[in-house]
């Protein structure tokens, strides 16, 4: 069985999360944004109710919500991005309602499953020509994947995933050769002219 990786291309994440809004299934659309942008299983995902990202007396979608991990157990705290929140107020105005499921499904006022969910993001990936098999685990590896590649610190993604160690984290992101040759020729220091003719030992020999 092959291992989920993330979207590695940025190009493709942005059709991805445009696929649905633009054939106006705005709940397919939150769907993938709030997965790609929380980093949440998609477990959790699936339980989020309107009371945990909307402020019903105030009518505004909150700015970070907490709840406790089903998998862990472990309460944690997520800002909401600036995407969700655009996308969970067009949203909110057609369904938001007091203890109801965000992901509601159509036939009761259940949420829908993981199948479900599953099948909603595959379609996505699939029609926007993603190569590979996109899942619900994908967009929670590419969240990281991205923030590692954008150069946030390794530490904070291993405490946002809540994994035992870095060296967890490293083989969850799906690092690849390609990704480690394009640090290898992408880090730059001093040029060699500069360097030299700045060192107290630089003698010139032209």
């Amino acid at each position: 069985m092959a291992t989920t990786q993330p979207i590695r291309n940025k190009e493709d994440v942005n059709k991805l999360t445009a696929y649905y809004e633009e054939l106006g299934q705005l709940r397919n659309q939150v769907l993938i944004v709030v997965a790609l942008h929380t980093a949440l299983r998609i477990s959790d995902v699936l339980r989020l109710t309107w009371d945990n990202v909307y402020d019903f007396d105030n009518q505004w979608v909150k700015k970070s919500i907490t709840l406790t991990e089903k998998k862990t157990g472990k309460q944690t705290k997520i800002a909401l991005h600036d995407s969700i929140v655009d996308a969970l107020t067009r949203y909110a105005s057609q369904t938001a309602i007091k203890g109801g499921f965000i992901f509601k499904s159509s036939r009761s006022n259940k949420a829908i499953d993981r199948t479900q969910a599953y099948r909603i993001i595959r379609t996505a990936g699939e029609a926007v020509g993603i190569e590979e098999r996109v899942s619900c685990h994908s967009l929670r590896k590419t969240f990281g994947y991205h923030a590692w590649k954008d150069d946030v610190p390794t530490a904070i993604i291993v405490e946002i995933y809540n994994h035992s160690s870095l060296a967890v984290t490293r083989r969850y992101l799906g690092v690849t050769q390609d990704d480690k040759d394009s640090v290898y020729l992408g880090i730059k220091f001093t040029s060699r002219a500069k360097a030299q003719k700045s060192s107290p030992f630089y003698t010139s020999y032209l």
